[in-house]
């Protein structure tokens, strides 16, 4: 993954409309937040959460982790707005305890799949009353990227995300009590090509790829564009994607949070980017 990412850093700002978006509406849900002394942006990227964490806190010191040190390099070059820049792994975070007091992730943590070891790693950093926005992905993204495939073979071709129950779990298991919000953004593309690369620009094809190549990859390229096809809509080629935000406390008392099975569900359709891709 931080190879992917890494070689994706000069290319992912022009392709990362639906990233922005979410990064935004996060953002957002920091209003009314009391001013934080310390930020660890979780999974920073090229720097455009930061730059948004720098306006909306200007006086907040900011750490920007991410496992990619290209992404990291380029952020230093292009958004130099953090405090430091640091090169590690989310669920192994060289930070002090009760260090942090706001945790911030825009569509990051998707590629985490131990989550109470995550979420243990963010409670212990977070300071008492601290607080963790995070947006990830579900698994209901790229359903017919993955449906048009199964048509093809019966390779894994598209990332797998978990699902929004095991991420309220884990967060409401390890002490960090909040709520959730669930959400559908579609994409349009021209073609399956336009979204392909698209995903490969922001280093998120998949890493678990097993498709042919040569010959036969063309070959199965072509069948996939084919069954795609049955799902033009006159905006050209969906891609939706399921964003899950979650907003956690540490130490946030009685009263605040929710169980497992009650989380506060929203669920909408919201267009992201400029539509056919373009």
């Amino acid at each position: 993954m931080a190879r992917s990412f890494g070689r994706a850093a000069a290319s992912y700002d022009n392709a990362a409309h639906l990233q922005r978006a979410v990064c935004r509406q996060l953002l957002s849900q920091a209003a009314g937040e009391q001013t934080p002394k310390t930020i660890l942006d979780l999974g920073s990227g090229t720097g455009y959460g930061s730059e948004l964490l720098r306006k909306r806190f200007p006086q907040a010191a900011i750490i920007a982790l991410d496992l990619a040190e290209g992404m990291l390099r380029y952020a230093r070059d292009r958004r130099p707005v953090a405090d430091c820049h640091i090169a590690a792994d989310a669920e192994q975070l060289p930070l002090a305890d009760n260090s942090v007091d706001l945790v911030f992730s825009s569509l990051a943590l998707q590629w985490c799949y131990r989550l109470p070891q995550l979420f243990s790693e963010l409670k212990r950093v977070l300071a008492d009353g601290g607080r963790c926005l995070v947006s990830t992905l579900g698994p209901g993204t790229l359903s017919e990227l993955k449906h048009s495939w199964a048509q093809v073979d019966g390779g894994v071709h598209v990332n797998r995300f978990l699902p929004l129950d095991e991420w309220q779990g884990a967060a409401f298991d390890s002490g960090l009590p909040g709520d959730v919000e669930r959400e559908q953004r579609v994409l349009h593309f021209d073609d399956v090509r336009q979204l392909m690369r698209e995903l490969k620009n922001i280093g998120a094809h998949n890493v678990n790829r097993d498709a042919g190549r040569g010959l036969s990859g063309r070959e199965k390229l072509r069948r996939l564009a084919e069954a795609y096809e049955e799902r033009r809509s006159p905006a050209g080629l969906p891609a939706s994607y399921e964003v899950i935000y979650l907003r956690l406390a540490k130490g946030a008392g009685k009263g605040v949070g929710l169980p497992p099975g009650n989380a506060e569900l929203q669920l909408g359709t919201r267009a992201a980017g400029p539509p056919r891709g373009n």
